[in-house]
């Protein structure tokens, strides 16, 4: 999928994907102006759509298999 290097804020664990609920790790901005969120696999399953309506893409897939660390005061 391409990702556009947006100044939008991060996705969170409170955004959800709009299909099945699970947490989004992608955000389409519309060209028409509206905003979709999916989750990794409904953003891969979605993808050739997406692109032909997509004026941006945000993927923050990789966080899901990037390692999880604590910060030093947690360990």
């Amino acid at each position: 999928m391409t990702t556009v290097l947006t100044p939008a804020s991060p996705l969170t664990a409170a955004d959800r994907c709009d299909r099945c609920g699970a947490q989004a790790y992608l955000r389409v901005v519309l060209m028409s102006g509206g905003e979709l969120l999916f989750c990794a696999h409904h953003g891969r399953k979605f993808e050739p759509e997406l692109k032909k309506i997509a004026a941006e893409i945000q993927d923050e897939t990789e966080r899901l298999t990037a390692p999880a660390s604590a910060p030093d005061e947690e360990r």
